[in-house]
């Protein structure tokens, strides 16, 4: 009844067995050999509820839909203990979250970069945590974002289709077109072309698959590298952004216990607007 990701997870923290003996998530398993499970004991929650406001745009006993500000990272990790979307949440839900995930990422079913903006699906129990992970890896959950590309896309819209994978020289960083990289397919559609404060445009995205940093390797591997990325695209960015200008508008889903399609958006934060105003200013096509 559980995940792939939380069988995996077993097995390389040591709790499943091959022949009495720890063996790696991609052993080999033979006829007559004898594997074990050994459950561990639900651990204590580690991570401090704070009180943190949060945007929350919807909820219910099951799940809720949070707009994720610039800047917050999702759940701790090195360099980041706390502060984070993770301890706001366990203030706000009262530690009522999914345990799928353990002590540092409960709640968590997905994830959206520290500088992206938008809707994020929040589990608050593990039932629900089970049922939307099961649609987003069957490419079942709707996401819709918005984003500023630096230049014009030769076609209003298009599809990329490149694989991503772990870059092969920067481990901390994904690239498109690597060897034994996963599938990864993003639609786009041009909404808006900016062209005499720069050359610039306003594009939306659609998400078939959900692979880590996907539309900021695939844009920058076209060309057309999302305005304000520190890792994809260049080096200076003349308009002093805190990041990528990425956010996650829209997301839809079927409900976990009702079973009805929902759908939320999260409205374009401040500084994205000021920015589309910025460019405006000096004239659109």
């Amino acid at each position: 009844e559980h995940t792939r990701n939380f069988y995996q997870n077993q097995i390389k923290e040591g709790e499943a067995l091959v022949n009495g003996k720890k063996a790696k998530p991609g052993a080999i398993i033979l006829e007559g050999d004898l594997v074990e499970v050994q459950q561990k004991e639900a651990k204590p929650l580690d991570v401090q509820p704070q009180d943190i406001p949060i945007d929350i745009l919807y909820e219910d006993e099951d799940v809720a839909i949070v707009n994720k500000p610039k800047g917050m990272v999702v759940h701790p990790a090195p360099g980041h203990p706390d502060g984070t979307l993770v301890n706001a949440l366990l203030y706000h839900c009262r530690g009522r979250l999914s345990s799928i995930n353990g002590v540092i990422r409960p709640g968590i079913v997905h994830r959206i970069d520290r500088d992206t903006t938008g809707s994020l699906i929040v589990c608050k129990n593990d039932l629900a945590h089970q049922d939307i992970a099961a649609q987003i890896a069957a490419h079942r959950v709707h996401r819709i974002y918005k984003g500023i590309v630096i230049g014009h896309l030769r076609e209003p819209e298009g599809e990329i289709s490149m694989p991503i994978g772990r870059h092969p020289r920067d481990r901390k960083k994904m690239a498109a077109g690597v060897p034994r990289g996963r599938e990864a397919v993003t639609d786009y559609r041009m909404v808006e072309e900016f062209r005499k404060n720069g050359s610039y445009s306003l594009v939306e995205f659609s998400l078939k698959t959900g692979r880590t940093h996907q539309i900021r390797v695939h844009l920058s591997a076209i060309g057309h590298p999302i305005l304000g990325d520190p890792v994809y695209g260049p080096a200076k960015c003349r308009f002093s952004l805190q990041g990528q200008c990425l956010h996650a508008e829209t997301i839809g889903f079927i409900h976990p216990r009702t079973k009805e399609y929902m759908e939320f958006s999260a409205p374009l934060p401040e500084y994205f607007v000021e920015l589309v105003q910025k460019l405006r200013g000096g004239g659109t096509r």
